[in-house]
């Protein structure tokens, strides 16, 4: 949450010419607000609508935007071996202000960043187990780690290419 996955994937995809698909939104374009869905089903049916959506981003290929919690998913980590799977980092002091006003269930109840940081610790080995790079967006233009990304996708064969 906060690292930029969305900003950083579709300028990635506009710089490589490939599509870019964003899971979180697809769940919205399918099932509507996800607080809503959180609210009225839980987080594992919002789970569960989430694999569907990147299954069906994996399907369309190029440069995907995860959500931050679908790689809880065995079968969706699963999925990922076959492709390159970058990690956006974001220190705690400066996720606090890309965080504040959001509308994010996982943060409800209590202080956002400091539920931000469980979350991440929590998720942390996770992340870096399934990820082939971090790339840390706390500070510099978001242009630089876009071209960071996009010289690293480039040093791909040509078949593992997004």
């Amino acid at each position: 949450m906060g690292a930029g996955k969305t900003s950083v994937g579709r300028r990635v995809a506009r710089a490589l010419g490939a599509p870019f698909s964003d899971t979180d939104k697809l769940v919205v374009r399918d099932h509507g607000p996800i607080r809503d869905l959180f609210l009225a089903h839980g987080e594992p049916h919002f789970r569960a609508l989430e694999r569907e959506a990147v299954v069906e981003a994996l399907g369309h290929g190029g440069v995907i935007a995860l959500g931050g919690g679908a790689v809880l998913d065995p079968s969706t980590r699963e999925r990922l071996t076959a492709h390159r799977v970058v990690l956006l980092t974001v220190a705690p002091h400066v996720v606090a202000s890309r965080i504040h006003g959001d509308d994010r269930p996982l943060l409800d109840g209590e202080d956002p960043t400091a539920r931000w940081q469980r979350i991440y610790e929590e998720r942390r080995p996770i992340y870096e187990s399934t990820a082939d790079i971090a790339f840390d967006t706390s500070s510099g233009p978001l242009s630089r780690v876009v071209d960071d990304i996009v010289a690293w996708a480039r040093t791909a064969p040509a078949e593992e290419r997004p």
